[in-house]
């Protein structure tokens, strides 16, 4: 494997001594407006190169009483803001109408996104699509571990090929020094911002960059912001990054919670009956043995892993879910695999690019094959997957050598709202907590539902929280928490 190109920490301009992007809106369909921001490529040379950044609003409903601009990060990283926010920014359990009438709503793509400095690893969509629709999740054996290596370490010299320069200011720290700059632009003496997800991360980074700039700030779905960037101690160069901020265990408790909900009384679950446990172990052993085809899909062991593991986030499709392992169990076996889903956009390529930068990651293949025995035992089924799910990250060929590493403590002009789910497969309670812990000062909010992130969980309850907080710094007392609308498996 590769060594990375070390980056030496070194102190960077900030974004003081550059000029306020113009922004000059116009419509662009449903409502909403679009933009484009030039900010510098590199903030040590802010008179340099300069890049694009592509934006997108949804103007505030009453105009007359309007507080400013809430940015929003969706998460990823590799999401594109413009995209989500025309497909989610007027989801009133997200957005209520009286957020919404209050703040103009405005995401962005981020650098190295979608419209934004663009990461690019292949040359057409076509070679995008053969390359990483070969790609598994994860290695289901040692034995295919090599092959998963070489898969992902050639991602990451395409990648150095085709982007070169870029992925080296590719970081969440530069994207913090952005929105620095998009709060200018937009007129606003202080940051309101929302963060889900990788969001969280951003928004943490910025807290530390610029804390008396900091007007309100809700982060849903929330991370372990040391564990994320370079894990406790000496954790970074040592334990895989998923592994180190223990996924799994999140992963494990919500489809505990997914099987317990099944098996309520009167829950509208296909897959209940019997001893779930024992069934959904039977139903490995089975896939393991043999892929098994149904409704057009072919499923083996990483396969069947990796669509849970990712429906787990969103409860729901949990209807369906339960559909489909239903529909498995009961299917004869198939004979061959059918390709993944294609890909599309560049999200797997900015995933990679601003995750690589952001973290410390070990270097050396024998890390990996450690976890993936001890993790697949530690925690069955969830466990392995995480090992092995930033895999390009050990031979990134790529460093930004401003990355931002900490400290997390910085003292912020407002206190931070933090909400998670009791049960997140993704950005689990427990590390929501210690990143709550890490930061100067938080308020925890627990909503108590299975599933990635209130965008995800529908909650009137830690909606109403967060807009009061958001409009009027009102925070919830000390220990409150939330309940869900809707059960998954509701009749």
């Amino acid at each position: 494997m590769c060594s990375l190109l070390t980056a030496t920490p070194q102190a960077v301009a900030g974004t003081d001594q550059v000029p306020t992007p113009v922004l000059s809106w116009t419509d662009c369909a449903g409502g909403f407006q679009c933009s484009t921001a030039g900010v510098p490529l590199d903030y040590d040379q802010p008179t340099g190169t300069q890049t694009s950044l592509a934006l997108i609003k949804l103007p505030a409903t009453d105009q007359a009483h309007r507080i400013g601009t809430l940015f929003v990060n969706f998460g990823g990283p590799g999401a594109s803001g413009l995209q989500r926010l025309r497909e989610r920014g007027q989801w009133p359990w997200l957005f209520s109408a009286e957020l919404r009438a209050r703040f103009d709503l405005v995401s962005w793509d981020p650098r190295g996104i979608g419209a934004s400095a663009t990461v690019r690893c292949f040359d057409s969509v076509a070679e995008q699509q053969a390359f990483l629709g070969g790609l598994r999740d994860f290695p289901a054996t040692a034995a295919d571990e090599p092959a998963f290596y070489a898969g992902y370490d050639e991602l990451a010299r395409r990648c150095s090929e085709k982007s070169g320069a870029l992925l080296e200011h590719v970081s969440t720290a530069n994207t913090a020094r952005d929105l620095d700059l998009l709060r200018r632009a937009v007129g606003d003496a202080k940051l309101t911002y929302h963060g889900i997800s990788y969001g969280t991360h951003l928004g943490a980074v910025y807290a530390n960059l610029y804390p008396n700039r900091v007007r309100a700030m809700a982060f849903d779905g929330s991370m372990d912001f040391e564990g994320n960037a370079t894990g406790h101690g000496d954790q970074g160069t040592a334990v895989p990054l998923d592994t180190r901020q223990d996924v799994p265990r999140g992963a494990a408790e919500t489809f505990a919670s997914f099987l317990r909900q099944c098996a309520a009384p009167g829950a509208d679950c296909a897959f209940a009956g019997g001893d779930l446990n024992a069934k959904w172990a039977a139903l490995v052993a089975r896939v393991k043995a043999a892929p098994i085809t149904v409704d057009g899909e072919t499923y083996d062991y990483t396969a069947l892993i990796a669509r849970v593991n990712g429906d787990l986030a969103t409860p729901e499709v949990w209807k369906d879910t339960a559909s489909t392992l239903q529909a498995l169990y009961t299917a004869p076996a198939a004979r061959t695999l059918v390709a993944g889903e294609p890909y599309t956009s560049n999200r797997t390529e900015a995933f990679n690019a601003i995750q690589c930068a952001d973290s410390t990651f070990p270097r050396t293949q024998s890390a990996y094959t450690q976890y993936g025995a001890s993790e697949d035992q530690r925690v069955p089924y969830w466990g392995r997957i995480a090992v092995f799910d930033m895999m390009a990250c050990a031979t990134w060929r790529r460093a930004d050598a401003d990355r931002y590493t900490g400290p997390w403590d910085k003292v912020t002009s407002a206190t931070i709202l933090v909400i998670n789910n009791r049960y997140d497969p993704s950005t689990p309670l427990h590390g929501a907590l210690d990143g709550a812990a890490e930061l100067a000062r938080t308020r925890v909010l627990t909503v108590e539902g299975s599933g990635h992130s209130t965008m995800l969980v529908h909650s009137a309850c830690a909606e109403r929280a967060k807009r009061e907080y958001l409009i009027s710094g009102t925070l919830p007392a000390v220990g409150t928490t939330c309940g869900i609308d809707r059960a998954p498996f509701a009749a």
